[in-house]
């Protein structure tokens, strides 16, 4: 799809190739070829619209100073019939362009004809990328930092698939390894309180409330009968008891928190189809893989790391990294073009090892993207929040949904970069202000549609863009609104290419702040009809592209506060 944005940067190229053609013609330059240049927004508005570092680029084959070229260049542009409305050399030799305001109204009917689909760009080329998010140890309940994740990475696929992605969600299913034995252990040790027998939990089991609520059930629909079976058959019969109504109950949670995923993926079943022992034999035939001291050691140092790492200890049973390994061996396998994994910050030190293990299987290592996701801090009345009000226990994703709801959960989780350590407001993300920021961005949408209730309650036709006569529109409020407008479609891009989108929260509050700062300077319904019909349009415009932003975060538009 092409944008404005699209065709102004097309159109100075045009200018660019053209004055640089006549400057090499006229004898002014002697450029042989000419190098791939950007064309940017400045950061700095007095910068102009647009800039581009062509003549930075140049005075190796012009053999003179980039301001001078630039100069060369300025002074032969032909920007007649153009949207240019003045060019100008700058500090060490950008090229700055300044624009007349007549394109902005061009958006308009962009937005209008593509509705919904208004933003959607075409970088990702129809690739697969899979976004491997949460995949929580299935043993108790979702937890804060699996909340941000949820958020996070849910936004993130959206975001992808807006920009052009073939995008698969997947959940990895750690239902393997040692949480996976004290998990058993810790069911069984209350199965045999509950009925009178004397057990105690591991000191490293699971202690939680909700392993003795399993056993509790298990005991009113199946009674004693357990008692008289083998030791280990049992435990493997409580996991599997327990496990499902786990999983039923995180993927309960991930569905009201807006989250679905296409593929749950079991780690066990990396180890029934014997995909940990092939890629083990994989490595050790590559000469990755060797055997030291009983057990088996992965070549790490040979990519970059400080030491080689274990994949089958002593005892003959394999590590977490061993199916880590074969996880993502399965992954690339599976087709995708780019595997990203959305982690905690205890996870750092894995990234290294594990994109040294994707290089020894004969992939890209570049093709494997990890966000290290940091901590959340809860805040209520200024100090930090461990406890649910509702249980007294740890918080989880449940409680906060109970207390804040969904929309606040996932804009707060998305203001920040996963990188970045976030301090979540539960008092903020509840207040009804301006202070809040997701309601901030959602009254803005709240008050475009009662606007236009209004305009229709007392008969104002609402004009289509290409009918209303937007050269009405010349308040500078107004253009700031249509150019935030016509930075849409870029931002996903951008953000799309960074896997940030965090940036669309900011986009978005933006957005509804310079609506908000619209809606105080110029009266959108009034007794003059063509402007009305005009604004009416902005208007609509504007919910468009809220409603768009607010659906790649996973967040509702409602129609009244």
């Amino acid at each position: 799809m092409t944008y404005m944005i699209d065709r102004i940067k097309h159109q100075i190229k045009t200018v660019l190739d053209n004055a640089l053609e006549k400057s090499v013609e006229k004898g002014e330059l002697n450029i042989q070829q000419v190098p791939a240049f950007t064309i940017e927004v400045p950061r700095e508005k007095e910068h102009g619209d647009f800039a581009t570092n062509l003549a930075m680029l140049l005075p190796r084959q012009a053999k003179m100073a980039p301001r001078q070229i630039a100069q060369i260049l300025v002074s032969n542009m032909n920007i007649q019939n153009t949207w240019i409305d003045t060019v100008e050399a700058a500090g060490p030799g950008f090229i700055n362009f300044f624009l007349n305001d007549r394109w902005l109204l061009e958006v308009l009917p962009i937005i209008e004809d593509r509705g919904e689909d208004y933003g959607r760009v075409d970088i990702g080329r129809g690739q697969k990328i899979q976004v491997e998010f949460v995949s929580a140890n299935p043993t108790g309940p979702l937890h804060m930092g699996n909340a941000r994740g949820a958020a996070l990475g849910d936004s993130l696929a959206n975001l992808l698939e807006r920009a052009g992605y073939d995008v698969t969600r997947e959940f990895y299913i750690n239902d393997a390894g040692n949480q996976i034995v004290n998990f058993g252990l810790s069911l069984e040790a209350r199965y045999l309180q509950l009925l009178g027998r004397e057990a105690q939990v591991p000191e490293n089991g699971y202690h939680g409330e909700d392993i003795t609520e399993h056993m509790r059930n298990l005991i009113d629909e199946e009674g004693e009968r357990h008692l008289q079976w083998d030791e280990e058959e049992r435990r493997k019969y409580f996991i599997e008891y327990a496990l499902k109504r786990n999983l039923e109950k995180i993927k309960q949670d991930l569905k009201d928190f807006g989250v679905e995923f296409d593929v749950w993926y079991s780690e066990q079943s990396l180890y029934d189809t014997g995909k940990v022992d092939s890629v083990i034999q994989y490595l050790r035939e590559k000469g990755f893989a060797y055997e030291k001291d009983g057990a088996i050691w992965f070549k790490t140092s040979e990519f970059g790391a400080e030491k080689d790492d274990v994949l089958v200890r002593k005892n003959g049973i394999p590590t977490y990294f061993a199916s880590d390994i074969a996880y993502h061996w399965e992954k690339f396998q599976r087709g995708f073009d780019m595997v990203i994994n959305i982690w905690g910050a205890d996870h750092h030190g894995h990234i290294p090892r594990m994109k040294g293990a994707v290089e020894a299987l004969g992939y890209d290592p570049d093709r494997l993207h990890i966000i290290i996701m940091q901590l959340v801090r809860l805040l209520r009345n200024g100090k930090v929040v461990r406890m649910s009000k509702r249980t007294g226990k740890a918080i989880t994703l449940r409680d906060l949904m109970d207390e804040v709801g969904v929309d606040a959960a996932r804009f707060f989780f998305n203001m920040r970069g996963a990188d970045t350590h976030l301090e979540f407001d539960m008092d903020l993300a509840v207040k009804k202000s301006n202070e809040n920021p997701v309601y901030y961005v959602q009254y803005a949408h709240a008050r475009i549609c009662s606007i236009l209730a209004q305009a229709e309650e007392r008969g104002i036709p609402l004009p289509s863009a290409g009918r209303a006569n937007l050269k009405l529109l010349g308040d500078p409020s107004e253009m700031e609104v249509l150019r935030k407008l016509a930075d849409f479609p870029d931002e996903i891009a951008s953000a799309a290419k960074a896997y940030e989108p965090y940036r669309l929260t900011r986009y978005v509050h933006e957005l509804a702040s310079l609506f908000h700062t619209f809606y105080n300077s110029c009266r959108v319904i009034s007794d003059d009809l063509d402007l009305t019909g005009a604004r009416l349009v902005l208007v609509k415009s504007v919910r468009q592209v809220i409603r768009n932003a607010l659906e790649i975060l996973g967040i509702t538009a409602p129609e009244r506060m």
